[in-house]
């Protein structure tokens, strides 16, 4: 087969195809449960994983949570949030009804131990504040979201507390109130968050739609 031949150049227009076959598939497969998590945010299911006699804290979670107990946080039990297509990640739920707060355990995209605390408000919305990078958001008296990096677990719960000033929160800091609350998050106040954080997840998998199209209806008919 010489390199002007038809054969060769047919050869050479189906390996172009497969490549941007693969690649398309290959964003697909990164991106389009961000893509649904993006339209449907709510689809987000929160279900309990153990109560607190049963929870299997992971050692890396450990150092965490001892400085949580020694603020006077008590375990609730664990649980865990699935977003579509994906598996679920569990996370650890502690709460201090005193300070009106839930703290929540987990690791990152990285596989670094993460720790946000979370108050309920009534009638309706909730602070959010995490140890770690998390943009600001904010709907006035509704709701209050951000995070602060290298901030010892104590230093965080003072930013928390003072972040709730003029607000109400809820009574309701049982197991079953923190469950209740991961999921109104989703359903409600979280959403604008959820959005902003996965419209890149939107956007990588309507180029890779694009590229599929652009191969069974363009491109695609000549191979």
């Amino acid at each position: 087969m010489s390199l002007g031949s038809p054969a060769f150049g047919v050869l050479v227009e189906l390996v172009l195809v497969l490549v941007a076959l693969g690649m398309a598939v290959k964003l697909l497969l990164l991106n389009f449960w961000r893509a649904v998590l993006f339209l449907f945010p709510a689809s987000v299911r929160v279900r309990p994983e153990a109560p607190a006699g049963q929870m299997e804290l992971p050692a890396g979670l450990s150092p965490l949570a001892g400085q949580l107990r020694a603020l006077g946080f008590v375990p609730l039990g664990s649980h865990v949030e699935q977003p579509r297509f994906q598996k679920g990640t569990s996370s650890y739920d502690f709460a201090h009804p005193g300070e009106h707060t839930f703290a929540t355990l987990h690791f990152g995209p990285d596989g670094k131990p993460r720790l946000y605390l979370l108050t309920p408000l009534a009638p309706e919305g909730f602070v959010l504040t995490a140890g770690y990078r998390r943009p600001g958001f904010e709907l006035p008296g509704r709701y209050r979201s951000g995070g602060v990096t290298e901030a010892s677990t104590e230093r965080l719960l003072r930013i928390h507390l003072e972040r709730l000033q003029g607000l109400v929160p809820t009574e309701d800091f049982s197991w079953e109130g923190r469950l209740m609350a991961g999921q109104a998050w989703y359903q409600g106040a979280g959403q604008r968050e959820i959005r902003r954080q996965n419209l890149q997840g939107l956007l990588w998998t309507v180029v890779a739609l694009a590229i599929v199209a652009g191969l069974f209806l363009g491109g695609g008919r000549s191979v």
